[in-house]
This record gives structure tokens, sequence and C-alpha cells, in this order.
């Protein structure tokens, strides 16, 4: 492994407000991105500014029943990701929801992914 590169580890501080998993991340890991909670760039990301203003971690803990209904989570950059990348961020949010930060950041570090696929 590069001395640059990052390795991926079980972190609960970098699961994604979104329900992705940072510390899988290629940006992540080549030090290309902060992570998401560090990035105070990404002030493009509705979800990002939604859960800060709302003073929650991620979008598991909103008091909203259904997050497939959320204009700030089911955004043009949401959808394009998700296509793109097959990627079923509902699933996420609701494994984080089931087993908490700590066991889903160890489960997706094991498996070495971002995100949970659709299917």
């Amino acid at each position: 492994m590069k001395a640059d590169k990052k390795e991926i580890v079980a972190d609960a501080n970098l699961v994604a407000m979104c329900g992705l998993y940072c510390g899988s991340c290629r940006s992540y890991l080549g030090g290309k991105c902060p992570g998401c909670k560090d990035n105070e760039k990404a002030t493009w990301c509705k979800i990002r500014k939604c859960c800060n203003e709302k003073g929650i971690v991620t979008c598991a803990e909103c008091a909203d029943v259904e997050i497939r209904n959320c204009k700030n989570y089911t955004n043009i950059i949401s959808k394009t990701f998700s296509l793109l990348f097959n990627s079923d961020r509902e699933k996420c949010l609701k494994r984080i929801r089931e087993v908490g930060y700590l066991e889903y950041a160890s489960e997706m570090s094991a498996k070495r992914i971002q995100t949970l696929k659709r299917g």
C-alpha cells in the first residue's frame, strides 16, 4: 500500500450523512476528500445541510418516516449516484438503524464497500 493511501478501517465517524461509508471510498482513501462530515466545501450537498440544520448525525436519525419522500434525500445528484453505482442508500440507512453506526462501519469496511447495492 502506498504511503499516501489510507487503510480501510471501521470508524463510525466515517459514515456519511446519506448512509454511504466514506471509509471505503477511493477519494477518501486517496486523500482527495476528507469524508462527508469534514468536507466543508460540500455546500452543494442538501443532505449534509439538512442533517446539520436538524442536529442529527445521519438521515438514519431523521424523524421523517419515509426517507424516499424527502426532497433533500431524493434530489437529482442522489438519483444519478444511485443509478451509476447501483447504490441503495435507503437500505444503508435501514441497516444503520438496525445495527448502529459502529457495527455498520465494521460491516462496510470488512466488505470494502461504500454502499449497499440495490436488488
